[in-house]
């Protein structure tokens, strides 16, 4: 039975060189050093909450006070993705890598201190360049015919397998800065982010998430830059809407990022970060790219400086997105300490030994991350489909 490089080849016009597959996990590369985006640069010098305040807040009290009571986060969400070079491919005489990937999603949710999954997708995806749509017009017509061709194959159906997507790659404008796999990858990244963004909307519009049962998605809460137009305008409107009861929180992020009101270096008010204090809300946005929405971005350090490696070990960063009504005003000062107090709650137990990030990590986070990766396909499985 026909592979699927020999299917792509065959549907495309292309030659398919059935070179080295290899994951791009185990030769370490490329890397995402940082959970957050680290070329947006925070400055406090403009509140995202109601208090203005000017020094960090204390919640180590309040922390424990809402031990007794139910967590106001009940639904845990994680997305990642595994990238693989399964072969090379031409057309019109030049050499173009394929990119492969499996994107995993998962939601669960907490009951009674007892987690239980809520949804899951596996999908799996194909990066290919562009230019194999020799015509260069209808790109989304012609993936997605491809797709469905692909997945009638004997093989797929033999094995109970489908791709969700065939992603077209664009090539680097200039070639010597990063690789032509880059370009692929970044395919992968943005449809598991669009992927996320799926199952937020599902759980909105099924009711599952409200002012007592918010939901934390693992790291940023990641947007496209915009484009032009009204359908991506009413777009950004959509995804904020169902992002009222969200928080994103980077186990790890750029301290350099960091600047104080007069623009200087502020890296080490993080650092200094008392044990269970917050600092001050921070106002995020750029309008030239992000249209009206707005970010209000915190920091919580959750473990003691002399138990971990670096002084950013045991800080958590904190991202919500302001709504409407919240514009010029602010979040309250109450829901971000609400919050904050439950975050400081939920370092415990912890992973220590199990996973090196161990200090940034919240525990029903780690559960929910080690669920979705234990649904992916060994490396070796999903190499022989190719």
């Amino acid at each position: 039975m026909a592979k699927i490089m020999q299917i792509i080849a065959k549907e495309t016009n292309g030659k398919s060189y059935n070179t080295e597959k290899y994951s791009f996990d185990t030769i370490g590369m490329p890397s995402f050093d940082y959970d957050d985006d680290g070329s947006k640069i925070m400055k406090w010098q403009v509140s995202g909450e109601t208090t203005r305040h000017k020094k960090p807040v204390p919640l180590g009290d309040y922390a424990r006070q809402l031990t007794g009571s139910p967590p106001v986060i009940s639904y845990f969400l994680d997305g990642s993705r595994h990238a693989y070079k399964v072969d090379d491919i031409s057309y019109n005489k030049q050499v173009y890598p394929v990119v492969a990937g499996q994107v995993g999603v998962g939601c669960c949710r907490r009951v009674d201190g007892v987690m239980h999954v809520e949804k899951f997708y596996r999908r799996l995806v194909l990066s290919l360049p562009n230019v194999c749509n020799a015509d260069g017009w209808g790109d989304e017509e012609f993936f997605a015919a491809k797709t469905v061709k692909l997945n009638k194959s004997p093989e797929l159906k033999r094995l109970g397998i489908e791709f969700s997507a065939i992603l077209p790659y664009t090539m680097p404008k200039d070639k010597r800065k990063g690789k032509v796999e880059d370009s692929g990858i970044a395919c992968i990244q943005d449809y598991m982010i669009q992927s996320e963004k799926e199952m937020v909307a599902e759980l909105v519009k099924a009711g599952r998430i409200n002012q007592n049962n918010y939901l934390l998605k693992d790291g940023s809460l990641e947007y496209k830059p915009m484009k032009t137009g009204r359908g991506d305008l009413r777009e950004l409107q959509k995804i904020k809407h169902n992002y009222r009861w969200v928080i994103g929180v980077s186990k790890s992020f750029n301290p350099e990022s960091i600047l104080d009101h007069t623009g200087k270096p502020n890296a080490n008010y993080i650092a200094d970060l008392p044990l269970f204090h917050r600092t001050p809300v921070a106002l995020y946005e750029n309008k030239a790219f992000l249209g009206d929405v707005q970010f209000a971005v915190w920091y919580i350090r959750i473990r003691d400086k002399k138990h971990t490696r670096t002084p950013f070990d045991g800080v958590i960063k904190v991202e919500k997105i302001l709504m409407d009504e919240e514009h010029g005003i602010g979040i309250d000062s109450d829901e971000i300490d609400l919050l904050s107090a439950t975050l400081i709650n939920e370092r415990t137990p912890t992973c220590y030994g199990t996973d090196k990030r161990w200090a940034n990590h919240l525990y029903p986070v780690f559960l929910t991350e080690s669920f979705v990766k234990s649904k992916y396909m060994s490396t070796e499985m999903f190499l022989h489909l190719f």
